[in-house]
């Protein structure tokens, strides 16, 4: 096995490059559109910076909020010219013209499409491994299928890959594969000699079919969104705040009222640690709620951390917190539950949803939690900060409740 070299002297030996123009007509705005409550441009570069063996990666554009944002995301990026970024411009053309761009002569690129919203780090390393050890020239991200295709024509349907008159089980007939668009790894002398994605040997480079969706519809975009919280179930969060909602999130949602009207909640133990342990670790915890009764005012207290309460807009009200303490809003993780935190959830770095949260929230969260609200949700947020901040879960003493 060929060791990877890294960097070299004369440039990178394994560039990502990721084209993403910003005229996108079958999904308006795709690439920066949010599927688990992050664009899909920077999942894009998440993924490639994630990668052991990608030394570095360029993000090719002519839309200066994609540029932005990738920049945001850890990219570099290559200003896409106008003659080839419109809709008749091949992928290739982008990938040819930013090589041209870096310079360096690298050894291998990954061509990377942001349409893909949940590729696998570790996936890209495999390819790219198979592409340095001169297993093939070119490594492309593929699913493994059984379908059966039909062509309709004048005189009806038949079959395309299967004898219509013959039904073979799936556990007997040999698969075909399918590309899934999410990643091309291709030895970069090659490709600028073919000018095209497939020459020399190609292989397959095979996927799970939980990572191979590629974006190309509005019901696309509503399929991922549903499903993206399956893909990072035990990631850490690496934050420096975080700010809940309180009923709903400290609270099952449920009010006891007694005979004099006077409101009464049940707040988790194992909740109030995990604040506490968010505090001693030096990460500042906001409760904002809608709510008016002291009660939210009350158990804030007992947590010694800010409550803003009373609240219509809980959008401004965080960004205005965030600009008073000078924390950026990308490194703040938000917990919500309902329809109401959605406006806040939309401008953090880490929309997060409780279990049980409105099926909206779970589609905007970038995490959805196991707990559901009131029992254990906030204690779960706070041990998957503290594993992003890379601090041991330690409390000064226990808290009473």
């Amino acid at each position: 096995m060929t060791a990877h070299a890294g960097p070299t002297s004369h440039g990178p030996a394994v560039v990502a490059v990721i084209p993403a123009r910003g005229g996108s007509k079958g999904v308006i705005g795709k690439n920066l559109r949010r599927v688990g409550g992050v664009s899909l441009i920077a999942r894009a570069v998440h993924a490639a910076t994630a990668a052991a063996l990608i030394d570095a990666v360029y993000v090719t554009t002519d839309d200066p909020a994609i540029a932005a944002a990738a920049r945001a995301a850890g990219a570099q990026v290559v200003e896409r010219p106008g003659d080839i970024s419109g809709d008749t411009a091949s992928s290739e053309a982008a990938v040819l013209h930013a090589l041209g761009v870096i310079g360096g002569d690298p050894d291998v690129v990954v061509f990377i499409q942001a349409t893909s919203p949940f590729i696998d780090p570790d996936d890209l390393d495999a390819a790219i491994r198979r592409v340095l050890d001169s297993e093939s020239d070119v490594v492309f991200a593929a699913r493994a299928t059984h379908v059966f295709l039909w062509r309709d024509g004048e005189t009806g349907a038949t079959g395309v890959n299967h004898d219509a008159s013959f039904r073979l089980r799936r556990q007997d007939s040999e698969p075909q594969y399918q590309e899934t668009g999410a990643f091309y790894v291709m030895r970069a002398a090659g490709f600028v000699e073919a000018k095209f994605r497939f020459f020399g040997r190609v292989g397959i480079g095979l996927v799970p079919d939980l990572t191979a969706m590629e974006i190309d519809t509005e019901d696309d975009l509503a399929l991922a969104g549903a499903i993206a919280s399956l893909s990072n179930s035990a990631e850490p969060i690496p934050v420096v705040a975080v700010v809940t909602d309180f009923d709903g999130v400290h609270t099952d949602d449920r009010v006891h009222v007694g005979p004099d009207g006077v409101e009464f909640v049940t707040a988790s133990r194992s909740d109030g640690m995990g604040v506490e342990l968010l505090r001693n670790a030096g990460i500042p915890v906001l409760i904002l709620s809608k709510e008016t009764n002291p009660v939210v005012t009350a158990r804030a207290g007992k947590l010694n951390v800010e409550v803003i309460q009373s609240l219509d807009d809980k959008r401004t009200a965080l960004i205005d917190w965030a600009g008073a303490r000078g924390v950026d809003l990308a490194s703040i993780a938000y917990l919500g539950n309902d329809v109401n935190d959605l406006p806040a959830m939309a401008i953090v770095g880490w929309p997060v949803a409780v279990a049980d949260a409105h099926p909206a929230v779970l589609v905007a969260a970038r995490v959805v939690l196991t707990a559901p609200g009131g029992h254990g949700a906030v204690r779960e947020l706070a041990d998957r900060v503290l594993a992003g901040a890379n601090i041991p879960p330690r409390a000064s003493q226990q808290e009473k409740s």
